[in-house]
Parts: C-alpha cells; sequence; structure tokens
C-alpha cells in the first residue's frame, strides 16, 4: 500500500500500512472495535482506543471524534485566509477591484515566568484566558437537515481576540459560539486551520482580552508538573486537573493517514476538554490538550488518566503563520513511498522507504528520484520504513537539502532533495467543503468521515 508523503488535494495523503499497525477511526458516538489482536503486556482481546475529547451535546450525529487502538504510534491540509476584494474608483470607465489584505504582525512582548507557581496561583492566573467553546452542527441526511451542538475548550492566544482550538472542536460547524470566566460571550469567525496536526484559530471582536503566556514545550521534561484548564462534558466549566507530563513525542497514526507526535500526560482530560491550555508550573501554555485513552464498551479494563497534548511549539507556529500570512507553509518534497516488508528484504532488499509515486515538477522529481528507490538514510540518520521518512521531511525547514542515500537496481548512490513549500488557499478549501456537502445526501457510516 503506498503512502503518500505530504497532503495536497492533488495527491493522496500519508498513510500506513494497514496490516502493520492499528489506526484511529472517528466516530461521533461509537466506540470502534477493531479485530481482536493479541498485546503483549496485555490481556488477550483487550481492545483500548483513543478519543479527540470534543464533547457532544445534542443530536443523533455531531462533531466527531477519533479512536486508536492499542499500539502507540503527524501531514496536512491547512485552511487559510483569503485577501478580501477593496473597490478603487478611477477617473476611467473602468473599475478594477485589488486584493488588499494586509499583513498582521505579532509582536512578541517578553514576560518573567520565572517564579514557581502552585497549582492555584496558575488557575487564578490563567483562568480569564481560558474559554469554553460551542459550536452548532447542521447536516444534511436523505434531504433532512439536522442539528447538534457539540462543546471543547480553547485560550485566548491574543488581546485582540484571537483564539487558539483544535481544529475537531470546530470542523463542520455553522456557527461558533466563545464563552468567557466572566460570563460574557463572543461570536467566532474560524480564521484558519491545520487539519492534520488538529489546529484552529478563531477570531472575536474583542480588544481587550487577557492572553496566556506561552512556554517552550521543547523544554519539558518527563515528569514536569502541569495542570489543565477546560470545560469537562461540556458543562463543568472552567475545571482545573493536574498531573505530570508521562512521555514526549508519543507518535500516533490516524486513519485518515495523518500521524501526530504529542506529550502524553496523566492529567485527566474528557470530552469537552478538547482545545484546552495544558499549563506548566510557571503559568506558561505548553501544550493544547486533544486526546486520551479509553476503553471500549465492550472491554472489562479501566484506562485511567492517559491523557494527550499537541506541543505548544508546533501549534504557535502554526497559528502565528495564518495569523500573519493567512495560510501554514509546511516542507514539501512530493513523493509517495511505502514501507519495505520484511517478506520483501528476505529478497536481498534493504529496509527503508520505497519511493511508490513521484509528484511532477516536485522538489523529489527535480533532484531524480524514481520510482522503486529505497530511501535508506536521511542526512546520514537510517530509515526504517516510512514513519521515519515522513518525520524527516516533517521536521525539516523550507529550503533546507535533505541528502538521501538511494538504493537503486543494486547500486547506492546519493540523491540531494531541496524541501519545498507546501500551501493550500482558503477558496480551494471551500470549494472541496461545498462539493462534499452537496454529495452528502445519506448519512455517512459511523466510522471515519
Amino acid at each position: 500500500m503506498s503512502e503518500p508523503f505530504e497532503n495536497q488535494n492533488e495527491q493522496p495523503t500519508w498513510s500506513e500500512p494497514k496490516n502493520e499497525q492499528p489506526v484511529w477511526e472517528q466516530s461521533p458516538n461509537y466506540y470502534y472495535k477493531p479485530p481482536k489482536k493479541e498485546k503483549s503486556g496485555w490481556p488477550a482481546g483487550l481492545v483500548i482506543a483513543v478519543t479527540l475529547v470534543c464533547s457532544l451535546l445534542a443530536g443523533a450525529f455531531g462533531a466527531g471524534g477519533m479512536y486508536l487502538a492499542t499500539t502507540f504510534m503527524d501531514d496536512s491540509e491547512p485552511s487559510t485566509n483569503g485577501a478580501q476584494p477593496n473597490n478603487s474608483d478611477t477617473n476611467q470607465s473602468t473599475t478594477v477591484l485589488e486584493g488588499d489584505r494586509g499583513n498582521t504582525v505579532i509582536d512578541i512582548s517578553k514576560i518573567d515566568t520565572s517564579k514557581l507557581m502552585t497549582q492555584a496561583e496558575v488557575y487564578a492566573a490563567n483562568v480569564n484566558s481560558t474559554v469554553g467553546i460551542t459550536t452548532s452542527i447542521t447536516t444534511n441526511f436523505w434531504g433532512y437537515q439536522t442539528t447538534s451542538a457539540a462543546s471543547g475548550s480553547g485560550f485566548v492566544f491574543s488581546k485582540d481576540g484571537y483564539i487558539l482550538t483544535n481544529y475537531h472542536v470546530v470542523d463542520d460547524s455553522t456557527s461558533i459560539t466563545v464563552s468567557m470566566y466572566d460570563g460574557t460571550t463572543y461570536d467566532a469567525k474560524l480564521i484558519g486551520y491545520d487539519e492534520s496536526n488538529d489546529v484552529a484559530v478563531l477570531k472575536v471582536e474583542a480588544t481587550d482580552l487577557v492572553p496566556v503566556v506561552l512556554g517552550n514545550s521543547d523544554n519539558l521534561n518527563v515528569g514536569d508538573n502541569v495542570v489543565a484548564i477546560g470545560n469537562p462534558l461540556g458543562e463543568l466549566t472552567f475545571s482545573l486537573t493536574a498531573g505530570s507530563i508521562s512521555a514526549k513525542d508519543r507518535e500516533i497514526t490516524l486513519s485518515n493517514g495523518s500521524s501526530m507526535q504529542l506529550l502524553q500526560t496523566d492529567c485527566a482530560i474528557n470530552s469537552g476538554n478538547s482545545g484546552g491550555a495544558l499549563f506548566n508550573l510557571y503559568g506558561e501554555v505548553v501544550g493544547i490538550t486533544n486526546a486520551k485513552y479509553s476503553s471500549s464498551s465492550s472491554s472489562s479494563a479501566s484506562i485511567d488518566n492517559i491523557g494527550f497534548a499537541i506541543p505548544i511549539n508546533k501549534a504557535r507556529s502554526i497559528a502565528e503563520s495564518i495569523i500573519e500570512k493567512g495560510y501554514v507553509s509546511k516542507p514539501y518534497v512530493g513523493v509517495s513511498v511505502a514501507t519495505v516488508s520484511e517478506e520483501t528484504q528476505m529478497y536481498g532488499l534493504p529496509q527503508g522507504a520505497s519511493v511508490q509515486q513521484i509528484v511532477e515538477n516536485s522538489p523529489a522529481a527535480e533532484a531524480g528520484l524514481q520510482i522503486n528507490d529505497i530511501i535508506t538514510h536521511v542526512n546520514g540518520e537510517e530509515i526504517t520504513g516510512s514513519s521515519d521518512m515522513v518525520a524527516a521531511v516533517r521536521n525539516a525547514a523550507i529550503g533546507d537539502e535533505l541528502k538521501l542515500t538511494v538504493y537503486r537496481m543494486g547500486k547506492t548512490m546519493e540523491v540531494t532533495v531541496t524541501v519545498g513549500e507546501q500551501k493550500t488557499s482558503v477558496q480551494e478549501q471551500e470549494q472541496t467543503q461545498n462539493q462534499n456537502q452537496g454529495q452528502s445526501q445519506r448519512p455517512q457510516l459511523p466510522f471515519g468521515k
């Protein structure tokens, strides 16, 4: 099974071979139970799921969740903000419409966060910067429209009204409402999002909000104490839960082919916590809570305190790109790859990522990569399969050179690929969504979107 290297509308998305690992499944109100498979360290037949923690409040089919089976295992179709036309009258008989979006400049202010705080102090300092998010979702089933509501959490990114949350909290919503701790509510507009990284940027009409202080998730250590503030179950608003960082860079692969590298925490994370802030005890946001492990209804196992959060460093770069540029830049090389199986290696081929498809005029095509090439190393680091190749490109910066060691027809050679940029316009996203909605005349299966 081939695995595309980056998400683009013109090409397929990354996905791991389904015979190698379990995957996430999306579901509004249902747990997915994959085929029973014994795992070392777990009882035979035990089924465990990780769900994106967006809370469904009403409606037969609401906001979707996602589920993951027992094995732990990041890429993307960002939405962008298009230019708005500006009428410009002239003395001529013809009027020309010229886009005048203007670039938003983000000013960075340094805040002293050297003081270690108690959990109560972190809560008091940040509860006015956290928000509840409620959305309405209208779905057309066989010509009948049903409306459901879903809730999640978020936090104030800037004083002029930018809010960060998870994409799955606002996915497919027809209206978004943001609620503050003091009871003030705002109608919010979705400015942009990065679906595969589950980050969305909202905007409310306000000028005097209190933003959070952003930390550095790269500086976290396993065992560091953290607290989460959010709206579990959509009704226990502005609740604090406490715990620690249980693991860093935990890789989870989704059923749509994308994967994420997340922080693992034992803070209690429940439905409705999605999009909420994860703070360290210096009062800095270090992550955005978005998922948890939970047992299926048919399992006797009780799974507690295995939650996940998006590292704030990744979410921050995505949000700043959406606000400043109107789009998200992603590293791009333009290939689809598949892991070389153990059976194939028995015939003398090396382990690595086998090139299955090359996008015309892409960086990979310009560098001379060919179909059936096997990439065994990137910048000297061994590639054991497609996921390693995904990570190598994902972690590269646009313009970087990747030196690939390639096995081709019994010979080994070096190929240098210059990483390109991937971006998608909001108009393309909206056209795709409108087409999909027009074709949605029957209910979708509960597993999948």
